[in-house]
């Protein structure tokens, strides 16, 4: 089971994880209700690698990347529960649109998204590669998607 770290902490255990040796992967975003999709891409996301470690939307960025009715659960109960997930070893939280910023900081090995995303439209691209890291991508989850789901409650 993973923990929820705050980004001074995760600054720490990421350089001592690379001083053993660990292959350090990352992924972001809102997950604001967790489904099938989210388990299987992290689930792919942790065999890359030694640890997984989850850039997590505040509740503030998440609202101005989705909307003022987002997101549905807080950013905390959302840390939670990705943090009790087998494959997630570490979650941080952050404020900003996209997790650069904390990526910059722990230059990670690798940096993670999904099928939706190409090098040329993922922001944090340049900030992984200057770091000598590289960026994977993994397909999507056909039909499974947090606004799917919103929609059919609707």
């Amino acid at each position: 089971m993973g923990e929820s770290v705050n980004i001074e902490e995760l600054i720490k255990i990421v350089s001592e994880l690379k001083a053993k040796g660990k292959t350090i992967v990352t992924t972001n975003g809102c997950f604001d209700i967790l489904h099938a999709g989210h388990v299987r891409y992290l689930k792919q996301a942790k065999e890359l690698g030694d640890i997984l470690i989850v850039c997590l939307n505040s509740d503030a960025s998440v609202k101005r990347l989705k909307g003022s009715t987002r997101p549905l659960n807080p950013e905390y109960d959302r840390a939670e529960v990705l943090a009790g997930l087998a494959s997630v070893d570490y979650v941080v939280i952050f404020e900003e649109d996209t997790p650069s910023s904390i990526l910059e900081k722990i230059k990670p090995n690798i940096h993670v998204k999904g099928g939706d995303y190409t090098e040329e439209t993922l922001p944090e691209t340049a900030v992984i590669k200057a770091a000598g890291g590289r960026v994977a991508f993994i397909p999507l989850v056909e039909g499974r998607s947090t606004t799917n789901i919103i929609k059919r409650m609707k």
